[in-house]
């Protein structure tokens, strides 16, 4: 089954995605400050939460930061065999062209056996290209980000472009179309921002949208299921709330009641 018919087939039940983001300094008890024990935390938060979620997205700094790209191998491994159908997104925001991107596509399909991957698509369609030559495989681009310094460049209006669009409006239009050649792309919107979750749902109304900020982040989940609408599966990320709800022996239990919390909330 292929990235898009994954979601397909789970965002009807949960639209939550739990964002996998290892902090070696805030991991629980005896395993604080030991990154090797990146593993062990994250296997058993996806232990904990399978059932309960429509993917994970591990975040590869957070990995190779601490010399850890071979848990997140394992770790990968381990959620392709205890959760078969749950999408794995490796969140690296790769953006190049050419031979590195082959490389880089190499890396997130091959080496990591991700479903998909995001990317950063300011270099243009050739940056993204490599990507879709796995089939099956998904390439989400970053669209309207949840970062204050997302306005620098995706609010600014586009002159050569008729209608003079915002960047993230053109991007989204895109995406939708042209670039869409082999129905692979999603788009990134952040949740802080629901009105421009509406406007990119109305200028791709077909497209998964990976929304991440709900959570510690302070995105408001009912105010994003509202813009995203149900045209499309809405992959709604949490990472700090969920992973970190408890810094004791019962972090993974109390991992999953913040999970289940969220999940009811974005019905």
């Amino acid at each position: 089954m292929n990235f898009i018919a994954q979601l397909q087939a789970l965002c009807p039940q949960s639209r939550l995605c739990v964002g996998l983001d290892p902090e070696p300094a805030r991991l629980p008890g005896a395993w604080a400050g030991d990154a090797s024990k990146i593993y062990d935390f994250c296997a058993a938060i996806v232990d904990a939460t399978r059932d309960l979620v429509c993917a994970f997205k591990p975040q590869i700094a957070y990995f190779a930061a601490h010399r850890a790209e071979d848990q997140l191998e394992r770790l990968v491994a381990h959620i392709h065999a205890v959760a078969p159908g749950v999408p794995v997104i490796l969140d690296a925001k790769r953006g190049d062209i050419g031979s590195t991107a082959e490389q880089y596509a190499r890396e997130a399909f091959v080496r990591y056996q991700a479903d998909a991957v995001t990317l950063s698509p300011f270099m243009g369609f050739d940056s993204v290209e490599p990507y879709l030559a796995y089939e099956g495989k998904g390439a989400i681009l970053l669209c309207r980000t949840s970062n204050k310094g997302g306005d620098d460049w995706q609010m600014q209006r586009l002159a050569d472009v008729p209608g003079q669009p915002r960047l993230f409006e053109h991007l989204a239009l895109l995406a939708e179309t042209q670039w869409n050649c082999n129905g692979q792309l999603g788009l990134v919107v952040g949740a802080t921002y629901p009105g421009e979750i509406a406007r990119v749902r109305e200028l791709a109304p077909t497209l998964p949208l990976l929304v991440p900020g709900v959570g510690a982040q302070g995105g408001d989940a009912a105010a994003v299921v509202q813009a995203a609408g149900r045209t499309a599966p809405l992959v709604v990320n949490s990472s700090r709330a969920i992973l970190y709800a408890s810094q004791g022996a019962d972090f993974a239990e109390r991992a999953r009641a913040v999970a289940e919390a969220t999940r009811r909330s974005l019905t």
